[in-house]
């Protein structure tokens, strides 16, 4: 055997190869409506390219520290003080090649072969890869529609035992679009801290929130569980600078410096031009923010009202990020031109090469029982989409 067994246990991103297959249907000429995408559809910032553009003007193109400039970690620390009334020093806060890059670094650097994580279910899925690379073995904690898909605290009690190490928290959450509350989190923090576990919080949709809805980090919830937190962010989904690859961590001293010493032996630091363009992002005017995420919320609204619309599927309505997480249980079984639909993925295959709508089985996520469709593309896109998902439907339904 030629590849290693940890590296071929590696499941291929399900996402990257639905998106490339839309890309290879669209070349050749098919109408394909996308709702696959993870990422923004707007242009980064003028601002944040200028940035970029003087930093290449001005020779910023050697190496920096590993672990990104004074600069941009003083910028993100300031970030974390204005926006989460979080005090990080520049020893505990570390710039890296995106927020997934981050995560990675952080699990590999708290857990031991054999240690257990804690990965709430529908989930990223990139989180169980990640954890298997490590060596360490995830325990799904599944959560349910009626509770928003949010951990249940006595339900997180029964799954913790002596190997148990670490709690991957996402809020706002990809695929599910829910978001924690001060007093939910409060629960699960007392919980982490009695029996001495991490929690990973990735908080990357962080700035894309809606209605009356508030962002709380579950290290800003005293002393305690801040020391056990490692919060994840980074400008990618926020500033839509998916392409520019840089992420952040922020945690105690000494899981940040591990963190560090794996970077440097692995990609060194991050784009250094990349670099000052984040820290233009995260220090200069919000304005382009806003009026994403205004669009969003319309976009949001728009296609939340329309899927519920459709007989056999069902969603809840987001409360943050730019997923829409799709209930299609009742089309289990049901035909489409002699194609049965048994599971997520067999929808999904039958939707794109019929419909010619692209959309991500809930498999992936560890939710079988549904389907994520990103909104993060424009309206013209989305009232297409739903009009071939409707007919789709319709049809199967009647079979």
């Amino acid at each position: 055997m030629l590849i290693s067994k940890r590296i071929s246990q590696i499941s291929p991103s399900t996402t990257l190869a639905i998106a490339a297959q839309e890309k290879k249907m669209k070349a050749e000429g098919i109408d394909v409506v996308g709702f696959g995408a993870g990422e923004p559809d707007f242009d980064t910032p003028e601002h944040i390219k200028e940035a970029a553009r003087q930093a290449l003007e001005q020779g910023f193109t050697k190496y920096t520290p590993a672990g990104g400039i004074k600069e941009l970690k003083e910028a993100v620390c300031s970030k974390f003080k204005e926006d989460n009334n979080l005090d990080y020093s520049l020893g505990e806060v570390i710039i890296s090649c995106g927020a997934k890059h981050s995560l990675f670094n952080a699990i590999l650097a708290v857990c031991e072969e054999g240690e257990e994580v804690i990965l709430p279910a529908p989930y990223w899925l990139s989180y169980p890869e990640m954890i298997r690379v490590a060596g360490a073995k995830t325990k799904i904690l599944e959560t349910h529609k009626e509770n928003n898909f949010k951990i249940q605290p006595s339900e997180l009690s029964k799954v913790i035992n002596n190997r148990t190490k670490l709690l991957i928290l996402n809020t706002p959450s990809n695929p599910t679009g829910m978001l924690y509350t001060k007093e939910e989190l409060g629960e699960i923090a007392g919980i982490l801290i009695k029996h001495n576990l991490f929690c990973l919080s990735d908080e990357i949709y962080e700035k894309i929130i809606y209605d009356s809805h508030n962002h709380v980090s579950i290290a800003s919830l005293g002393t305690e569980i801040k020391k056990h937190t490692i919060v994840i962010n980074g400008v990618s989904k926020s500033y839509s600078m998916t392409g520019w690859r840089i992420g952040y961590a922020a945690g105690p001293a000494e899981i940040i410096k591990a963190m560090d010493s794996l970077q440097s032996h692995s990609t060194s630091n991050p784009a250094s031009i990349a670099q000052k363009a984040a820290l233009a992002a995260l220090s200069g005017p919000q304005k382009e923010l806003r009026k994403m995420k205004e669009e969003f919320q319309r976009r949001r609204d728009f296609i939340t009202e329309g899927i519920n619309k459709i007989s056999g599927l069902s969603c809840l309505k987001p409360q943050g990020a730019f997923y829409l997480f799709v209930d299609i249980s009742k089309l289990f079984g049901r035909t489409y031109r002699s194609r049965t639909i048994w599971d997520s993925l067999s929808f999904t295959e039958i939707l794109l090469s019929e419909a010619r709508v692209a959309v991500v089985p809930g498999s992936i996520f560890g939710a079988d029982s549904y389907i994520r469709l990103s909104f993060a593309t424009s309206m013209e896109n989305i009232t297409k989409g739903l009009e071939r998902i409707a007919e789709f439907v319709s049809v199967a339904c009647s079979n």
